[in-house]
């Protein structure tokens, strides 16, 4: 495959210069010798004229002679080149690429919303102009297909009721998916010359069809947590209790009373409102 080649052209301002000689030299000298035969120099100088160009900051020209791949200029500057050259500009500035939401299914089959923010330019003008046929559309073609991949690799959350206990899921593993986006993208794109600055996922949220099932289904994984917390706990305290009570002879209780006496801790602690007591004025019979 043939690669880029850099050249730098003739002076831009020397050829100016020379073309102001003979567009000027000509007309002079054909009104004030009277001899319009020297009119036949202006296509000569007009032929000169196609061949200025101007390369700005981080901008390029690539140059073809009769469909032949002469070489880029990357040097910014007023140039002069042949006038048969066809010139292609093509940018070298960094270009943002926000991609629509696509509809993907995660790895676990469910359908969720996701895009991407791509930050890329060219790096090599010969790929980006002749390997593929428009390098701007194949950026973004290619970028939703890496998106879809990836959306199929890992799961939008994890799920520890069903035995999903991925490392890497797409909602809480920001960096890591970002740099396997990064990596999936650039192997895409090598082709066209594009190198990738940077990529990262822009929106992602399950796909409006299970929203609110998944937002149900993440609450109630979330009190069930909490109800495991609040648990450990209260049977913590119960059993301090106890402890504390045994040690300091503060009151002998049998096992039904100690039974009586759990049961009622735990309906405390674990309630999910204030207990009311109930005072009671007998004997611990009645």
């Amino acid at each position: 495959m043939k690669e880029e080649k850099i050249i730098v052209p003739a002076n831009g301002y020397v050829m100016l210069i020379v073309f102001l000689v003979i567009f000027i030299g000509c007309i002079s000298l054909a009104i004030t010798q009277g001899q319009p035969e020297y009119l036949l120099l202006l296509p000569v100088a007009i032929l000169l004229a196609i061949g200025f160009i101007m390369v700005q900051p981080n901008g390029s020209r690539v140059l073809l002679l009769f469909g032949k791949y002469v070489g880029t200029v990357k040097k910014n500057g007023f140039y002069w080149v042949n006038p048969f050259y066809t010139k292609k500009k093509i940018s070298l500035r960094a270009s943002n690429f926000d991609s629509e939401r696509l509809k993907v299914n995660d790895k676990l089959g469910n359908p969720v919303m996701i895009s991407t923010i791509l930050v890329w330019r060219v790096q090599n003008t010969y790929k980006a102009a002749f390997d593929v046929d428009n390098y701007e559309n194949f950026v973004r073609v290619q970028t939703d297909a890496a998106v879809r991949k990836l959306a199929s690799m890992y799961p939008y959350d994890n799920f520890a009721d069903e035995g999903h206990t991925e490392d890497i899921t797409l909602r809480s593993s920001v960096n890591e998916v970002s740099e396997a986006l990064e990596k999936e993208i650039e192997e895409r794109l090598k082709i066209a010359g594009i190198e990738v600055l940077e990529a990262r996922i822009g929106y992602l949220a399950y796909a409006q069809e299970i929203a609110n099932a998944m937002l149900k289904r993440q609450q109630a994984t979330a009190i069930v947590a909490a109800r495991h917390k609040i648990v450990e706990g209260a049977v913590s305290m119960v059993e301090m209790a106890l402890e504390e009570l045994g040690k300091k002879d503060v009151v002998v209780l049998d096992e039904e009373r100690k039974a009586a006496m759990v049961s009622n801790l735990m309906v405390i602690l674990c309630g999910d409102k204030d207990a009311s007591p109930v005072l009671n004025t007998g004997t611990l019979n009645h």
